[in-house]
């Protein structure tokens, strides 16, 4: 773990970097790395981050990440990078045979947009396509909250997904918003395990009309899988839902929060900047089919 930080510490000394930590020991056999004279100077990692559930529509795909980061006097050194390459390569092939059958898979690595050298490794060495952009966007929870209502006949609580049925009802929900990319039940169980994590829902009636995720990083709030369903939207509902994720997270000791949101999606660029949100940096993603 020192090495690790090292690593850390120089991969990100020069620029903002897509940096992942090695995760629990279970998550180990994913994991290459390099050493030269006992320093770590490279390391790669595979994750499942999307995986189609059965059923779900044929168009959609399962999405495996690389992340593959090595020190900056490394990070030209071919040889060094082709092997780690492949060796990830050959781990997400692996992890592609646990996936249901069915569904192409795509293999994908997002950087920041500062990462040139590593961002060319992975377009120019080996093909991969530009996927989208994202923006990682910050709110400052030491300025005032509007106070806003639902509309009549709405209803927001929190949903703790307590049992298998309601993780399943809410990954048909999710599914219904990105059929392409659903979350599927492992990123899902991931979410649950961090610290403070929540979903807040409105339903009217019985029947969930928006949602979103809240937990902790570090010292901030994070908010995932932010959607509204169709028949509903342009009614607030959104930005009721995100003022009442902020407000939980004040109320947890946190001092922001923070989400991503496509550079291509300007509604919601518009929603959150009018909710005090800012832009930090941005992340560009590629990808290539796995086969």
């Amino acid at each position: 773990m020192p090495l690790l930080e090292g690593l850390f510490r120089s991969v990100t000394a020069r620029e903002h970097a897509v940096f992942w930590w090695v995760g629990d020991p279970a998550n180990w056999g994913n994991v290459f790395c390099a050493f030269k004279q006992g320093v770590m100077i490279a390391k790669g990692q595979v994750s499942i981050i999307n995986m189609v559930p059965p059923g779900s529509l044929s168009e959609a795909r399962h999405s495996i990440y690389m992340n593959l980061k090595a020190v900056p006097e490394w990070e030209h050194d071919f040889e060094l990078m082709d092997h780690l390459y492949m060796q990830l390569y050959a781990r997400a092939l692996e992890l592609k045979e646990t996936l249901p059958s069915g569904y192409s898979t795509l293999l994908c690595v997002g950087n920041d947009y500062g990462e040139v050298a590593n961002n060319q490794f992975f377009k120019e060495r080996h093909s991969f396509r530009h996927l989208n952009s994202l923006f990682s966007m910050n709110r400052d929870l030491g300025f005032p909250l509007p106070e806003l209502t639902l509309p009549v006949g709405l209803e927001m609580k929190h949903w703790q997904m307590a049992t298998v049925q309601e993780e399943e009802d809410y990954l048909t929900l999710e599914a219904e918003i990105w059929p392409d990319t659903p979350l599927g039940s492992n990123r899902l169980a991931e979410y649950k395990r961090n610290d403070l994590w929540t979903a807040l829902v409105v339903r009217e009636g019985e029947t969930i009309i928006a949602s979103l995720m809240v937990w902790r990083e570090d010292n901030y709030g994070y908010i995932e899988d932010v959607f509204v369903r169709e028949p509903w939207r342009k009614r607030g509902v959104a930005k009721y839902l995100l003022t009442q994720a902020m407000k939980y997270s004040g109320s947890q000791g946190l001092s922001s929060v923070r989400l991503m949101v496509l550079t291509s999606n300007p509604s919601a660029l518009k929603l959150y900047e009018s909710l005090g949100f800012t832009a930090m940096q941005e992340e560009i993603r590629f990808c290539l089919d796995l086969k």
